[in-house]
């Protein structure tokens, strides 16, 4: 007698080697951002130990600790499954009011991987607040439900200094990005769109394919001190990588010399800005 056939939940099972080391590749990728996992586990309540055998995929957390992680970094339990870049929800189709036919709709939304790549983006460009330092930062650009969008979180000093909360939640920003004839804009917001800030970027040329200039303008009243807009310069560094971890310990309000001579260049800084 044949052996029976295997039933289609145990054909279907995944490795869980596989699932663990999924799970630790999205955690990283979301721990990125902050330059001391020590403090992100504080944050969370977890065990230091513990959270870097998530990291290194070598255990799962208890379902508790699971929905702990996953409403901190504004995720759901496909972490475990899917890549955190692929994972989607049900949105509302934003830019498809009738009223807008023809000025936003598809055509701005689409935007080729090989246009504006998804992964890891460094950003710099002179600070708002003192315009003898400059913000170096570090973005995560993905694609979801047909957007192309971007998260990241502002430099503690520069919270410091304008008297805000440097709690995480209130340095967070996330964007759309959309299409344009030269390149593409993105539109960011701190929570509750308390403020609001406009990049253009144009890719540097095939000879640098990872780099993009442009500028950056943020929506506030005309005043005497600070600017309002401003150069700026990405630089795509891909997937997660020591690259990426190495930007997100450094970044934050620095001087000149810690901004990489090439991105100097096309800042542009004896040039005024017009």
């Amino acid at each position: 007698m044949g052996q029976p056939n295997a039933s289609p939940t145990h054909a279907k099972r995944k490795d869980p080697a596989k699932l663990r080391g999924m799970f630790g590749r999205n955690l990283q990728i979301l721990s990125a951002p902050y330059p001391s996992i020590s403090a992100l586990c504080r944050k969370l309540g977890i065990n230091r130990t513990q959270f870097n055998r998530y990291l290194a995929g070598e255990s799962f957390p208890r379902p508790d600790v699971l929905h702990r992680i996953c409403t901190f970094f504004d995720v759901d339990a496909r972490i475990l499954l899917e890549p955190v870049e692929a994972l989607t929800t049900t949105a509302s189709d934003l830019l498809n009011h009738p009223d807008l036919e023809g000025f936003f709709g598809r055509e701005p939304l689409d935007i080729p991987e090989s246009v504006f790549p998804s992964g890891f983006y460094q950003f710099v460009r002179r600070s708002f607040i003192d315009e003898t330092r400059f913000v170096l930062g570090l973005i995560f650009v993905k694609r979801r439900d047909g957007y192309t969008l971007l998260r990241g979180y502002e430099p503690r000093e520069a919270m410091r200094l304008q008297g805000l909360s440097v709690a995480p939640p209130n340095r967070e920003f996330r964007g759309l990005i959309l299409r344009q004839q030269e390149g593409v804009m993105a539109l960011a917001t701190h929570r509750d769109t308390l403020s609001c800030s406009f990049n253009f970027l144009s890719r540097q040329s095939s000879f640098q394919p990872n780099i993009w200039e442009g500028y950056a303008a943020r929506t506030i009243r005309e005043s005497v001190s600070g600017n309002r807009a401003t150069r700026m310069v990405y630089e795509h560094l891909g997937r997660f990588s020591d690259q990426v971890l190495k930007t997100a310990r450094r970044a934050g309000l620095v001087t000149q010399d810690a901004v990489p001579e090439y991105h100097r260049r096309l800042l542009r800084l004896d040039q005024e800005f017009r």
